[in-house]
């Protein structure tokens, strides 16, 4: 089996490391901070001083990281993996960041004959802690083979969806599709609030219908039940949807639900902070309407 070395132990990269641990997969760790770092370690994976040294010990280095120049500093950097990699080693980049910048650091990996693989996940802290995540992968299909006996110990669906730098544009498509679901779900929250009706019944009759959707059955609850607790964090959602206008814009595409959805988190991220989960989208409609999902109607 594969050697991973695994950079990024945070609310994802924990449950991923033990999962692969529990596939009998041997796996050296680096992170910036220690409670990730004694986490795994406790689970059976060996720690390495930085990224290089994760890099020396592996045939496979994965990244789980949180944005572009992230990615750059752990894979390319001062320290950085790049200056520890043998030649037919493979990286996966696991975080979600720019198409573009992921290109670049391919092109980078590539003068060392070393293959990368963008290889963004779907389905937040609980998926990876089921291993259930949803997995898309750009990059060359003879790669992809040899990595996905790692990928299936850390998700259900795998999907190679193209050369290097597609896996990322797919997961802004993802996120695209997301947060205007998000947006979706708040709506009908408050209408039905305003309307006097009962959410959560009003949740049990719609969520198996043409209106169903992941944010709906999963989220809404939550919304209800005034539990605003992360399972991925606004500060992140805001990144992604920057990366998706941000490609946008140098495709002259418009995307003006998930501009609007940006905004509106904008406010969400003013009143109640950053590391509230992506539900609390519902907050910022619930301002404009002056009204609160789940308190008694007047």
């Amino acid at each position: 089996m594969e050697r991973i070395g695994f950079v990024g132990l945070g609310i994802m990269g924990r449950p991923m490391v033990k999962n692969l641990l529990q596939a009998g997969f041997e796996v050296t760790v680096w992170n910036r901070s220690r409670p990730g770092v004694d986490e795994c370690v406790a689970a059976g994976a060996a720690e390495a001083e930085s990224p290089r040294a994760v890099a020396e010990a592996c045939d496979l280095f994965i990244s789980m990281v949180t944005d572009s120049p992230d990615v750059e500093e752990v894979i390319v950097g001062e320290t950085g993996a790049i200056h520890g990699l043998k030649a037919g080693t493979v990286v996966v980049d696991m975080s979600t960041i720019s198409p573009a910048v992921t290109r670049t650091i391919a092109a980078q990996l590539a003068e060392q004959d070393v293959a990368m693989l963008d290889a963004p996940v779907s389905g937040g802290d609980s998926g990876a802690i089921a291993g259930t995540l949803s997995i898309m992968v750009g990059g060359e299909a003879d790669v992809v083979e040899r990595v996905r006996p790692a990928f299936e110990a850390m998700g259900k669906t795998i999907t190679h969806v193209g050369p290097v730098g597609a896996g990322q544009t797919v997961k802004l498509c993802n996120q695209i599709a997301v947060c205007i679901n998000n947006l979706a779900m708040a709506e009908a929250l408050v209408f039905c609030a305003q309307s006097g009706v009962d959410p959560s019944t009003m949740l049990s009759a719609i969520t198996q219908g043409a209106a169903g959707s992941w944010q709906l059955s999963n989220l809404g609850p939550k919304v209800v039940e005034r539990d605003f607790a992360p399972g991925f964090k606004v500060a992140l959602q805001q990144k992604d949807l920057r990366l998706a206008l941000e490609a946008a814009d140098e495709l002259h595409t418009p995307l003006v639900g998930t501009s609007l959805v940006h905004q509106l988190f904008a406010a969400v991220e003013r009143e109640y902070g950053t590391d509230v989960g992506t539900q609390a989208l519902v907050r910022a409609l619930e301002g404009l309407a002056g009204i609160e999902v789940g308190a008694p109607s007047r």
